[in-house]
């Protein structure tokens, strides 16, 4: 099992830079023992305008066996049900490689190099050679892998048997990639990729491993087009693994896409509360999210709504509410926070569902201020309490998405009236209900937002109270119910 990786340079800036990068000195051959066989690196060419770096690693067949017994059905390789002690794990490139590499190039990996800082943040002109890489997908799989990475990629078939070309290819190409990355980038794109093309890993796949792939794909695995592909095959089809990564990786591109922390997103459960049943209870006899919750429910019937959308649906409180009425045939919750997903998922019991309750509804994950076209055809919308998590300079965005791009019949809206906040005895002056709230508008300040967008996309709006009305400050709680008056898919002045 052989790789080598090269890199060109210049008087100025030598190729043997490269021994910085690798910490492995170039005039020297290193040996390192790892668990399945012996690594060796070393270096068949070192000058300044080029350098090449080396692993190979001896595979020992017979202690990889011994290690695998017991392990099938958890991920050890399917090789090894045919043929035991023969087979292609010592020379084609597969987990076991990626493994070698991640323990003898382990603080390349990472982009640490302790005594030229500057070498590890700079793309560097590399191009990587494999000899023989098993690729279940053929070539035309291993460009579609590579080359969104910025690599220009050549994938030669290698014939089953050169004396007997009639019996065609085999399923192994040799790989030659030419780009120019930061080392620890490239590197971890084929730690992850190998086993990928292999579709086998020749350890069992744990839950830690969820963590590994974050770690590995960091900054291109989440806008990666065969994103779904690489997680199902990395973790060797445990799809709550796959699933348990896709959403974090979901969650990840969406706050580099808002430029924020994936942590700010995912703030929809508390930690404190994350697995709690059922919400805090309000000082009154009804807790106000019941009677919030009824009051949508109320306006979704007056409009004859079918197919409803909860916007920002967290634990999906909402959707269960709906759930109970027949007259809902397609019920969506969309949330950015995966916490919140999971735990919407079980508080329905989605799995355990009989399949016809089950095909009435759906969780999605999404951020409510980009466009999506899942969420247009659908009869009504709810924004409950989501508003005044979104910073106000964001709201135009999360308008034009609901009103302008996905344009439901009718959109309903509620929202704190913090005019009522005095009447909170536990709520310290001049806070807000909930620490992610951005802003909470008194009723004029609503009343001003819901008409006025009702003007810009085309929809009358009324306005009523949630919970009981003080004569003084109003409802703790603001509704507007927002219908739509024309079929116009553009906002009025674009």
């Amino acid at each position: 099992m052989f790789l080598t990786i090269s890199t060109t340079g210049t008087d100025q800036r030598p190729a043997t830079d490269l021994g910085f990068l690798l910490h492995k000195h170039p005039e020297k051959a290193q040996s390192f023992s790892t668990a399945h066989g012996l690594a060796h690196v070393f270096y068949p060419e070192a000058t300044a305008e080029r350098c090449t770096a080396a692993l190979l690693l001896e595979v020992d067949p017979i202690a990889l066996v011994r290690r695998g017994r017991g392990a099938k059905g958890r991920g050890g390789s399917p090789d090894f049900a045919l043929a035991q002690y023969v087979n292609d794990r010592p020379y084609a490139a597969s987990s076991l490689l990626a493994v070698a590499m991640s323990a003898v190039f382990k603080s390349a990996m990472k982009g640490d190099c302790k005594n030229r800082p500057e070498l590890a943040a700079v793309p560097q002109p590399l191009t990587i050679e494999l000899p023989a890489v098993p690729a279940k997908g053929g070539a035309e799989l291993v460009r579609r892998l590579f080359e969104p990475l910025g690599w220009l990629v050549e994938a030669d078939p290698l014939p089953l048997d050169p004396a007997f070309p009639e019996w065609g290819d085999s399923r192994y190409v040799g790989l030659r990639l030419t780009g120019t990355l930061r080392l620890a980038e490239a590197l971890s794109q084929l730690y992850v990729l190998l086993p990928v093309l292999d579709d086998a890993k020749h350890y069992w796949v744990a839950p830690d491993e969820v963590d590994k792939l974050l770690a590995r794909g960091e900054g291109w695995l989440a806008e990666h087009p065969e994103r779904q592909l690489i997680v199902r095959r990395y973790f060797s089809r445990r799809w709550s693994l796959a699933r348990t990564a896709n959403e974090r990786l979901e969650l990840a591109r969406l706050a580099e896409a808002d430029d924020r922390e994936p942590e700010e997103l995912d703030n929809a459960v508390p930690e404190e509360t994350a697995t709690a049943e059922g919400e805090p209870e309000e000082p009154k006899p009804t807790p106000l999210a019941v009677r919030r919750r009824a009051a949508i429910v109320e306006r979704l019937r007056e409009a004859g709504a079918k197919r409803v959308l909860d916007l920002g649906c967290g634990e999906a409180a909402l959707v269960a509410e709906l759930l109970k009425d027949r007259t809902f045939t397609e019920i969506v919750g969309v949330e950015v926070s995966a916490r919140a997903l999971a735990i919407a998922a079980r508080r329905l019991r989605l799995d355990r569902m009989n399949e016809r309750q089950a095909a009435r509804v759906k969780l999605l994950q999404g951020a409510l201020t980009y466009t999506d076209a899942r969420l247009t055809g659908y009869d009504a919308a709810v924004l409950a309490e989501v508003i005044e998590h979104v910073d106000e300079e964001r709201l135009p965005a999360l308008e034009y998405a609901v009103f302008g791009a996905a344009r439901p019949g009718v959109v309903v809206v509620t929202t704190p009236n913090v005019e009522y906040n005095v009447r909170w005895e536990s709520l310290p002056a001049g806070h807000v209900r909930h620490g992610d709230h951005r802003f909470e508008w008194d009723r004029a300040q609503f009343r001003a937002w819901a008409e006025r967008t009702a003007e810009t996309y085309g929809y009358a709006v009324g306005l009523g109270p949630v919970g009981d009305e003080d004569p003084e400050v109003g409802p703790p709680t603001q509704l507007a119910a927002f219908t739509r008056t024309d079929d116009t898919t553009t906002p009025k002045g674009a």
